[in-house]
């Protein structure tokens, strides 16, 4: 659990902070299954908006506990849009408390890679990591000239590098990558982004067959930027042979909850990683934030919520509130988590039990 040292409840913020609190623990209760020391794994992913940036105000302090209470329910989260500065991830780590640890990657150079980073926030009482860190680097295309010499070309990189870490819990190993994909034209199919979205997939696809890879149990999450299941966006990772569970396939992540941007896809040994059936988004906005808090944050939004940038009067505050303000506060998305089975003792000891030509017509 978060620590709450800081919170004090003589202030109108640290009351009400408390009070949300107790209610966003309520529906974390409800909606999200409780943690196991041994059977289950919580994995979860998220893009925090803009984590941290001063684009619509700093964040306020309730808002980081309200995160770290989100963050707290998995036992492993990917968050997308880690800013450059790291004040955002190192406060978030604070809270959380020292049975927790995490994983960033560096920030991605240029302009389309938005000062971003990637990371993988974890408890280390349920996940261990393996040793394998580093960033997808897309490897040269091969072709061949009139002579039928092989010439290589540079691939054109992803424009927001993927984060790759090794990790393990109890039996289990497994390579998550997760990924902030290119949005391009605001349109379903911009090919720009399918084409990262095929890279990525196909990339890991080799490394998934390649027999020294570290494991051979492969996790793609993060946001895709997929406008429906039926794109091609959502077709190129099905077709590098990753499974999107069922029980994921029809949750919309934005907070209008209309578009399909974050995935969790598997391409995993059989008998040795399943999905428990149980996943969902999260939708903190049914607690904090709330479109009749409104009112509640006027000084905190300041005066951008009365005038634009070019100090005119703001004609819809209630927009500012709900599509800007409070998603800087929290973000645009929707955490996304899936529950795992990673616990296969009984499998394992009836295996030993069958007769050893069983076995070997299984092999």
């Amino acid at each position: 659990m978060p620590f709450y040292k800081d919170i004090y409840p003589n202030t109108p913020s640290g009351k009400r902070t408390i009070e949300r609190l107790l209610q966003l623990r309520q529906q974390l209760d409800a909606e999200v299954p409780q943690k196991s020391a041994e059977k289950t794994f919580l994995l979860a992913s998220w893009n925090i908006r803009e984590f941290d940036s001063p684009a619509y105000g700093d964040r306020i302090p309730e808002a980081f506990y309200y995160i770290a209470e989100i963050v707290a329910r998995f036992d492993l989260i990917a968050i997308q849009e880690v800013r450059q500065d790291l004040r955002a991830l190192y406060r978030l780590m604070d809270i959380l408390g020292g049975n927790w640890d995490c994983i960033f990657s560096d920030v991605t150079e240029g302009t389309q890679g938005n000062g971003e980073r990637m990371a993988f926030v974890f408890d280390k009482r349920k996940a261990r990591a393996g040793g394998l860190t580093g960033q997808l680097v897309l490897p040269p295309i091969e072709t061949k000239d009139a002579e039928g010499k092989t010439i290589y070309q540079p691939a054109t990189q992803v424009v927001r590098t993927p984060l790759i870490a090794g990790f393990k819990t109890g039996w289990t190993d497994f390579i998550l990558t997760t990924v902030h994909i290119l949005y391009g034209e605001g349109k379903a199919e911009s090919s720009p982004r399918v084409e990262e979205i095929r890279q990525v997939a196909q990339d890991l696809k080799r490394r998934s067959e390649d027999p020294f890879e570290w494991s051979r149990n492969l996790i793609l999450l993060g946001d895709f930027n997929i406008f429906a299941p039926t794109d091609q966006t959502m077709k190129m990772i099905t077709d590098a042979g990753f499974v999107v569970p069922p029980e994921l396939q029809r949750l919309p992540s934005n907070i209008a909850q209309n578009k399909y941007y974050d995935q969790i896809a598997f391409r995993v040994r059989p008998g040795r990683f399943s999905t428990t059936g149980k996943a969902g988004v999260f939708n903190y906005y049914k607690t904090v934030f709330k479109p009749e808090d409104e009112a509640i944050y006027v000084a905190e939004m300041g005066t951008a919520y009365q005038k634009t940038s070019d100090g005119k009067a703001r004609q819809n505050t209630a927009l500012y509130y709900l599509n800007y303000w409070r998603t800087f506060q929290m973000s645009d998305h929707l955490p996304m988590w899936v529950e795992l089975k990673v616990d296969f003792s009984d499998e394992y000891l009836e295996g030993k039990l069958q007769p050893k030509e069983v076995l070997e017509k299984k092999s």
